[in-house]
């Protein structure tokens, strides 16, 4: 049987965040679902979900650049916010064109 290897968004992602996607799937996107599931309010599953979000767009935003990808881990791993994260990519990306 072939290997398959998953999407670099995906494979950033922890294992917390892979089995939300999963439910978030097998309840066809509902939030309200979700709510149910995880025992909290609509709000809550739709800002982890928002939070998520970011993570994945941040992923696919970064290159193999070493410190982007220093600071993609470090917010990934929510030692850095994502907003600051990105203000850091776009200021590097900057200072390497000039």
């Amino acid at each position: 049987m072939p290997v398959e290897l998953l999407p670099e968004w995906m494979s950033d992602l922890e294992e917390e965040d892979l089995a939300f996607i999963k439910k978030f799937i097998l309840a066809s996107g509902s939030l309200k679902e979700m709510a149910g599931q995880y025992g909290v309010t609509y709000p809550t599953v739709r800002l982890r979900l928002d939070r998520l979000i970011q993570k994945i767009r941040l992923g696919e935003n970064t290159a193999a650049d070493p410190y982007i990808a220093l600071v993609k881990r470090l917010a990934m791993n929510e030692r850095l916010d994502l907003g600051t994260a990105k203000l850091l990519i776009a200021e590097y990306k900057k200072q390497q064109k000039g």
